[in-house]
């Protein structure tokens, strides 16, 4: 009879074999996603390159939201259905890199990891392909488009991408940890992102007589420093909340009093609830202020992405599946971070847990940080999170 752990142990050699035996391909694939990047929404020609791949396995894939590619791997019985996500899109950056893959597009680069991303659940793909004979069920692979601006993980939900599926995992490589290291922890992980601008209209008039017209300056300096108060006293103080105003645009002339102010900033929050309130209570402070001041104001509020929370039980899944493939000592804790995932659309819909897998490794490359032009990661973390990819969906559907 052969115990438990000797079948572990026998599947994770297995998928750790599997994802060595493509690495070539992962790098070779990630190196050429690298050096054509693309803007989110309209990554056409990575979206025909990965059903072209897929294809090569065997594969149907189908496009959803436009640039997004949807891919079912079938097990060998009925059973439940896991989907993992990778996003493919670059961002606007000029690359300073002097790679042979340095990007070829003008201003744009894969300067957040995306394309690593893309290869290595491409590579897992092939993993999952090759050993679908040994687990029941599903995996749906989810290569989502916009992911920088928000917006494809909504749309791709919108359009029925979760119908059928059980569990949802994903992963984003970190260049702030060590390669060879895995975060999948329970609870909040990355915050809801929120944009808003508030135009304050005012009376315009000669500098030199301000009583005879309405401050937008003044009345929009009060508005920030009243928005102040929302984080120190509307807040508990236990509750991380960000809230940021990072551009006031006012004025034409040193002595033109000007008839309008702009302001834009940014909300982060880690509560759902939070993030419901926020909207109301900035209406209030800024709509209130500029009447104190004789003026009006006008708040446009954008929910960009949710907060980004593990499933207590998919993270525990998570977990087990990183220990296999980096051992008990690659497992790390690691704060939430105020950077937000539209992920979180997906986690909001069924039971998920997001990955963060170390890419840094100083030995080998200067450390620059995520949306640096010089931005580049050890692409031994492209094997570890191929193998993480496979191993999840392995250990969800043998739940």
């Amino acid at each position: 009879m052969t115990s438990s752990s000797g079948m572990e142990e026998r599947e994770m050699s297995r998928v750790k074999k599997l994802a060595s035996k493509y690495n070539d391909f992962n790098g070779a694939m990630r190196r050429e996603l690298h050096k054509y990047p693309e803007p989110s929404m309209e990554e056409k020609r990575t979206a025909n390159r990965l059903i072209e791949e897929l294809n090569k396995m065997g594969l149907e894939a189908k496009k959803y939201a436009g640039t997004g590619v949807v891919c079912l791997i079938k097990g060998s019985g009925e059973g439940k259905t896991v989907a993992l996500r990778a996003d493919i899109d670059a961002i606007e950056l000029k690359e300073e890199n002097e790679l042979t893959y340095s990007s070829v597009n003008e201003d744009l680069m894969h300067g957040c990891g995306h394309d690593g991303h893309t290869a290595s659940l491409l590579t897992a793909a092939k993993i999952l392909n090759d050993i679908k004979d040994e687990f029941t069920g599903n995996v749906k692979l989810i290569f989502q488009p916009g992911e920088e601006i928000a917006s494809g993980a909504k749309k791709m939900v919108a359009e029925g991408v979760l119908n059928d599926v059980d569990a949802i995992f994903g992963i984003h490589l970190m260049n702030e940890m060590e390669v060879g290291k895995i975060s999948v922890e329970s609870g909040p992980r990355m915050a809801a992102v929120n944009k808003f601008s508030i135009t304050v209209k005012g009376k315009g008039g000669h500098g030199s007589l301000p009583h005879q017209g309405i401050d937008p300056i003044i009345t929009g300096s009060a508005i920030v420093m009243n928005l102040q108060s929302v984080v120190s006293r509307e807040m508990e103080p236990l509750a991380p909340v960000v809230l940021s105003v990072d551009i006031f645009q006012s004025g034409s002339r040193f002595n033109v009093l000007p008839e309008e102010a702009y302001l834009e900033g940014t909300t982060r929050c880690f509560s759902p609830e939070i993030n419901d309130n926020l909207e109301n209570i900035m209406r209030r402070i800024v709509e209130n202020t500029a009447a104190s001041y004789r003026a009006e104001a006008e708040l446009v509020y954008d929910k960009l992405s949710l907060p980004t929370i593990n499933d207590p039980v998919i993270a525990e899944i998570g977990t087990g599946a990183a220990e296999k493939i980096v051992s008990k000592n690659g497992l790390v804790k690691v704060e939430k971070t105020t950077g937000g995932e539209d992920f979180s659309y997906f986690a909001a819909e069924v039971p998920a847990a997001f990955a963060f897998v170390g890419s840094k490794n100083e030995a080998k490359l200067d450390f620059y940080p995520h949306h640096h032009p010089k931005f580049n990661i050890d692409e031994d973390a492209l094997e570890i999170s191929a193998g993480l990819y496979a191993q999840f969906a392995l250990d969800f559907l043998a739940q």
